[in-house]
């Protein structure tokens, strides 16, 4: 399988990059930052910037399946996740790749842990532009023609992996506090 995946240089991108070339996937990596992408002599490499669009539509052709998660940084636009998703969204149309992976946010009538719903609370107080731009993207995500799917992680370790995975389809469940890379 030959997948794109963009923000190929964060700290769940990158395991996620070694794992499926350790797998022998095919993966084209987006990324704004070269010198971050480490075994680029083992994947195709598109320099560009997603919130601009610079280098999506190359990174796009030609791929069974695309994998996004991006996220906010200190120095991000407050809409990164919305002008960017779209962006990729546009150019998988284009291309007539219909196979998107991305990451979400808890959607308010999931139920979780007391923690959870501190967690939730705090950060609606002090990052609310960045959670109403990772909803905005989720809702555009499930409102197009793709086959998509939604990855809720709650906080991300980087141990080893431990643990089941559930999925659900269409629906929500109960999901444990961190998770280590699969």
């Amino acid at each position: 399988m030959k997948t794109a995946v963009f923000g190929a240089t964060g700290r769940t991108d990158l395991p996620l990059v070694e794992r499926a070339l350790d797998r022998d996937h095919e993966v084209v990596a987006h990324t704004r930052s070269l010198e971050l992408l480490p075994g680029r002599d083992r994947l195709s490499v598109v320099e560009g910037d997603a919130y601009t669009g610079s280098g999506v539509a190359g990174a796009v052709s030609g791929v069974d399946a695309v994998v996004s998660l991006l996220g906010q940084g200190s120095d991000s636009p407050d809409d990164l996740l919305t002008v960017a998703g779209d962006r990729i969204l546009s150019a998988m149309e284009e291309a007539g790749v219909d196979g998107l992976v991305g990451a979400g946010v808890r959607e308010t009538s999931e139920t979780t842990t007391i923690p959870g719903r501190a967690m939730g609370a705090l950060l609606r107080v002090v990052a609310r532009d960045l959670l109403e731009d990772a909803t905005e993207h989720v809702q555009r995500v499930k409102a197009s023609d793709l086959r998509w799917t939604v990855v809720r992680a709650p906080r991300l370790t980087a141990g080893d992996p431990q643990g089941a995975y559930r999925v659900e389809n269409d629906d929500y469940v109960r999901a444990p506090q961190k998770v280590g890379p699969a």
